[in-house]
């Protein structure tokens, strides 16, 4: 007799060879439309499954667990964070959560880069004047921009993709200050030559660039809030691939509108996928619909981390990559 496979419920349409390896290894329900799931879908889906894999775009929060069948025991998310989950509600549930960090690092520092680089330089703008055919040859004090070489970034949020967004901005020239909770390790310092600061405020005043890279928790919801907003320079730049709670976007527009920074490039927003129309308008900013990470290679990785803490704790082990509430 076979031995019974557990039912493994996909949210989201994920690359083929991951669904193709989870189809061999588990009973898994796929979502072919790739469409969101709604609440009661969701509801659905923790009564009959084992393991769910949701992403970032399912909520699931203390309402949807309260409706979780006996057999649900392991939620491994598809995604670095795990704001989209209530896990102080499942971990009181007895339900393990998971998620894949450390595979979308460089992906997500390089679309970083490209941001800092693009803002400043006004590459959007630049691209918006050949297609609308206003392009009437060059000039030398025609579309300025600022240059990058020799700017202080400022880090809000120096773990994995913070270091890595170091990395690349110190090869470029920048010169690279941080705050986070914990200042990382002399050796990363000196390697990066990083000027930490314990006062975010303090940073946020002399930067040329800031660049987040914090987590969605209730501690950072609105940590550059509007009174924040207001320290940086009127000639800087703020650039955020991380989560856009972080930031309060309508003090942001306000700013940007007012000419009060210089600009700002998003891939991520408060209300996504809703974007706040006056920024849409705006020449000041570059807007991308949540790309950091969205390589061929990161979603297969991110995969493959799922598949390796569902089967690490099927088969009775902890998950490498196991969250904790106390993590959060």
């Amino acid at each position: 007799m076979p031995i019974k496979k557990p039912l493994v419920v996909v949210t989201r349409t994920l690359p083929d060879v991951v669904e193709t390896r989870m189809r061999e290894l588990f009973d898994t329900r796929l979502n072919d439309s790739d469409r969101p799931m709604s609440q009661a879908e969701l509801v659905e889906a923790v009564k009959t499954a084992d393991v769910l894999v949701p992403t970032v775009t399912d909520r699931i929060d203390a309402a949807v667990l309260s409706q979780a069948g006996p057999n649900l025991k392991l939620i491994a998310n598809f995604g670095n964070g795990v704001d989209n989950i209530d896990v102080n509600a499942a971990n009181n549930r007895g339900i393990t959560v998971t998620n894949t960090p450390g595979v979308l690092t460089e992906d997500t520092a390089d679309m970083t880069m490209a941001l800092i680089l693009a803002v400043p330089r006004r590459i959007a703008e630049g691209i918006k004047v050949l297609e609308n055919n206003e392009w009437h040859g060059w000039s030398p004090t025609w579309m300025l921009g600022r240059r990058i070489w020799g700017k202080r970034l400022g880090i809000v949020g120096m773990g994995r993709i913070g270091q890595a967004v170091a990395r690349r901005a110190k090869a470029f020239g920048m010169s690279i200050h941080y705050h986070n909770r914990r200042r990382v390790p002399g050796k990363i310092e000196d390697a990066l030559e990083a000027t930490y600061w314990d006062s975010l405020d303090q940073m946020l005043a002399r930067m040329d660039v800031i660049s987040v890279h914090c987590p969605h928790t209730p501690a950072t919801y609105h940590l550059l809030s509007a009174r924040r907003l207001k320290l940086m320079k009127p000639e800087a730049y703020l650039v955020n691939t991380a989560r856009g709670e972080v930031i309060d976007e309508a003090a942001l527009t306000r700013m940007i509108e007012a000419g009060e920074l210089a600009g700002a490039g998003l891939d991520v927003f408060e209300h996504e996928p809703a974007v706040n129309p006056k920024l849409l308008k705006s020449e000041r900013v570059l807007l991308l619909p949540h790309m950091g990470s969205a390589t061929i290679e990161g979603r297969i990785d991110m995969g493959e981390k799922v598949i390796i803490n569902i089967r690490t704790f099927i088969d009775g082990h902890r998950p490498p990559d196991r969250v904790l509430p106390s993590m959060l």
